[in-house]
């Protein structure tokens, strides 16, 4: 919500008196108050869609090495894992959002992990924000939807399933096989013909290597010997390189991208992948979303002039995809996993065609998060009730002859800031449970 609740005490504001000054003592609630409840100050009078500008006060841009600002703007989590296929294994996720100091307008990620058996996974991530701004009172404001980026990467994964093609393959028919991904891309996205526009553009170029093996899925059998048409398939697709040049172009009327509170997009993108065999391919998708919000159930909502007011909303959107000419069966559209049919394992339905549909339920259950100390914050804790449906096909007009598939689930929802959500999605199917950790919303 984004009005006044009623019998709320609004905290006054005081009028900012003081410049910025970097020898000032940093102060964890200096432009916030002590509960979680950022006010949002004036915003300069050019600026235009205001609503997309996202606001950091100084109680959250500590000064500093990384150090210096862990799990204020500088976060180093550990991770664990054991499955019998890969063994035990862990490594080191590293995130700065305020990469080398620039006041909240870089990011960078490092993610290194390694297993007993030789599962492997090492990956940076990098973006720059392009519509930036500092205030007086020594926050910044930055427009969300503008920026750059970067990334590469490579990993070895032991466990890839396939199942074969269409929207009736056979859990039965599970296959395993290894993955070896060496990447590396970056790309740029922009409003048009300026900041306020509600016309949203994107380029992205990525150059890919896949190399495959045998799977190491000891009760299923490998992809490579098991039936002659998925043997042809994953020999089809080992030692691929694609470059690959994705556009997109949408009309986009939210709030923001990574944590709508209401608006539409409606948007078009073709994803066209140079191969080294020769052949070219392409992914054509439209997709669409509608974001709406709902009384609160277990909250005031907003409190006078808030940034990131807390909010329930009902979200609701659409992808379809379409193949043109030759791609491995690992670049085809699929359905299952972290994003689509929530409650499917990862690509557990492939095929040349694929429509879907999400729906969710958005609430909040602690309007302001949790503080574990005065600088290492939850700001928003929440929950997802969402249901997710679709199909694949050989062809677009098959796709009504598809097998209906839908899944449903509940999730939690954490956020560091309206920016930075992650969640951890419990999906369920015919095919049973499957559980979905992810930063993010899946729409």
């Amino acid at each position: 919500m984004t009005g006044v609740a009623q019998n709320a005490t609004v905290k006054p504001q005081s009028p900012v008196t003081f410049r910025q000054d970097p020898f000032r003592q940093y102060d964890p609630f200096r432009g916030m108050d002590e509960n979680g409840r950022i006010p949002k100050p004036q915003y300069p009078d050019d600026l235009q869609r205001p609503e997309r500008w996202r606001y950091t006060p100084p109680a959250r841009i500590k000064p500093g090495g990384i150090p210096d600002r862990f799990w204020v703007s500088s976060f180093v989590t550990p991770i664990v894992f054991r499955e019998a296929d890969i063994g035990f294994g862990g490594g080191l996720a590293m995130t700065d959002i305020d990469f080398r100091n620039q006041n909240f307008q870089e990011f960078a990620n490092i993610v290194m992990t390694y297993s007993a058996e030789g599962q492997q996974n090492f990956r940076i991530n990098w973006s720059k924000w392009l519509n930036h701004r500092t205030l007086a009172n020594g926050g910044i404001i930055r427009e969300e939807r503008g920026r750059v980026y970067g990334h590469g990467g490579y990993s070895k994964t032991l466990t890839r399933r396939f199942f074969g093609f269409g929207s009736r393959s056979a859990r039965g028919d599970e296959t395993s096989y290894t993955e070896e991904l060496s990447d590396i891309g970056f790309g740029v996205r922009v409003p048009l013909p300026d900041e306020g526009s509600d016309w949203l553009a994107r380029v992205d170029v990525e150059l890919q290597h896949h190399a495959l093996s045998s799977g190491r899925v000891t009760t299923v059998p490998s992809t490579n010997s098991y039936k002659p048409q998925f043997m042809s398939a994953f020999q089809d697709g080992d030692g691929i390189d694609q470059i690959w040049v994705t556009s997109q172009f949408g009309w986009d009327t939210r709030d923001s991208l990574a944590q709508a509170y209401r608006g539409q997009r409606l948007g078009v993108s073709i994803a066209n992948a140079f191969q080294s065999a020769g052949e070219w391919g392409a992914v054509i998708a439209l997709d669409g979303q509608q974001v709406i919000p709902l009384p609160p159930l277990f909250h005031q909502g907003a409190v006078g002039r808030e940034e990131n007011p807390p909010t329930d909303v009902f979200a609701f959107g659409f992808l379809l995809q379409d193949t043109v000419g030759e791609l491995p069966f690992y670049s085809l559209p699929t359905l299952g996993g972290a994003r689509t049919l929530r409650g499917y394992i990862q690509n557990r339905f492939t095929d040349r065609s694929s429509a879907h549909f999400s729906a969710e339920y958005r609430i909040n259950l602690i309007e302001r998060g949790y503080a574990f100390t005065e600088t290492i914050r939850i700001e928003r804790i929440g929950l997802a009730l969402f249901y997710d449906a679709g199909t694949v096909a050989a062809d677009l007009d098959q796709l009504d002859n598809g097998r209906f598939l839908d899944s449903y689930g509940v999730g939690l929802r954490l956020a560091f800031s309206r920016e930075a959500v992650f969640r951890a999605d419990v999906g369920y199917s015919e095919d049973g449970s499957n559980l979905t950790i992810a930063f993010g919303n899946a729409f």
